[in-house]
């Protein structure tokens, strides 16, 4: 199996230090809070992946630079985990369907985790939003020109939930717990959601950790949540499981 791996700021040992460290938190939320707090102020880089229709898929870890969707992608396998070794195995788990290393098997979209992920998170878009909520049907992956946003990756059927950011407020927010997995609804046909991040409540404040791909940010950073998703069509949200042994 190919491997392609940069740690940047931690070497093998210290990750393996954090993460043994963090395993002892109990609450998901909680652990999946400490992690991330790790990866702010890294730079936002895309396209860090390896694979594509054409060339052979690499099994990467790259912490020198993530973009939104890597960013939880690492955060969550490092939850699952107790070591580094470990990590790489749920990162498969986490990225791939059945863990298995391919472009074809490899999660494209957010909704992908609420499919394939099951073990790991689940969907409370409905538990948050209530009446409010609204349900589509979308082919993810199939623009309105017919051609596919990710090439050799067929188009799927999919029933996309989410709340819209105009019901978002104070008992809205209330609802939403650290750790949540945020997507936020795209409009645009064939798309789930545009952007991901991760919730973090910090006494009555509700932030948005993510990687910022906005010019004047460019890395992984807070922001006030009500603010940031007031100028979106709403959110969909994937809450992680308590279990220590999902997946296994």
């Amino acid at each position: 199996m190919n491997e392609h791996i940069r740690l940047g700021k931690w070497t093998q040992e210290t990750l393996d230090h954090t993460i043994r460290e963090y395993s002892k938190m109990l609450r998901a939320g909680s652990r999946i809070h400490a992690i991330s707090q790790q990866f702010l102020s890294i730079e936002y880089k895309e396209s860090t992946l390896i694979g594509d229709m054409d060339s052979p898929e690499v099994f990467v870890i790259n912490l020198e630079g993530l973009d939104c969707f890597t960013f939880i992608d690492y955060v969550e396998a490092m939850r699952l985990s107790k070591s580094f070794s470990e990590f790489k195995e749920k990162l498969k788990k986490v990225r791939y369907r059945s863990g298995t290393i391919s472009f074809e098997n490899r999660n494209h979209f957010f909704t992908d985790w609420r499919v394939f992920n099951s073990c790991f998170v689940q969907d409370v878009t409905e538990r948050i939003g209530h009446q409010h909520t609204v349900t589509i049907q979308k082919t993810l992956n199939k623009r309105a020109d017919g051609t596919n946003f990710v090439q050799g990756i067929p188009p799927v059927e999919r029933t996309v939930t989410y709340v819209p950011s105009d019901v978002m407020d104070d008992s809205v927010c209330k609802k939403l717990l650290t750790g949540d997995y945020v997507g936020i609804y795209s409009r645009m046909p064939g798309l789930d959601v545009s952007h991901v991040g991760i919730i973090i409540k910090d006494r009555d404040s509700t932030y948005l950790r993510h990687a910022s791909s906005e010019k004047e940010q460019r890395k992984v950073i807070d922001q006030d949540f009500k603010k940031y998703v007031s100028a979106t069509p709403g959110i969909v949200v994937l809450r992680p499981k308590d279990s220590l042994n999902a997946g296994q």
